[in-house]
């Protein structure tokens, strides 16, 4: 997993000169879950068939150029990188849905996580 390659990657994409923007999410380990206990580690799984179902739907959005995602498997330390979404497309309302919606349901819909 590498974020800058899949800038890249958006920025040689055919159609790139329709986009007017690129957002990027870089999912991180916490160091607490979200009711405050401490956490050391994570395993994620991921459903890598649901992912590409999610990235081909919101493509598929007006305005949207591109987009990428990545989810890390395995067993992951605080501070590790878990997940980047890359978004390019042509206006701010456009991008800046698309990439809220595609991590919400990446998050619902593609990873397990077991929290340690």
């Amino acid at each position: 997993m590498n974020l800058m390659d899949m800038i890249q990657s958006v920025k040689s994409h055919p159609r790139f000169s329709e986009a007017g923007m690129i957002l990027c999410h870089n999912g991180v380990v916490r160091a607490t879950s979200r009711d405050g206990r401490p956490v050391s580690q994570v395993t994620v799984r991921a459903d890598r068939e649901r992912l590409a179902s999610i990235v081909a739907e919101i493509k598929g959005r007006p305005g949207i150029v591109e987009v990428l995602a990545e989810v890390r498997e395995g067993t992951l330390r605080v501070g590790e990188d878990v997940m980047y979404v890359v978004v390019a497309g042509d206006f701010r309302e456009n991008v800046f849905a698309a990439l809220m919606d595609a991590v919400n349901m990446i998050k619902a819909g593609v990873t397990r996580k077991t929290e340690a």
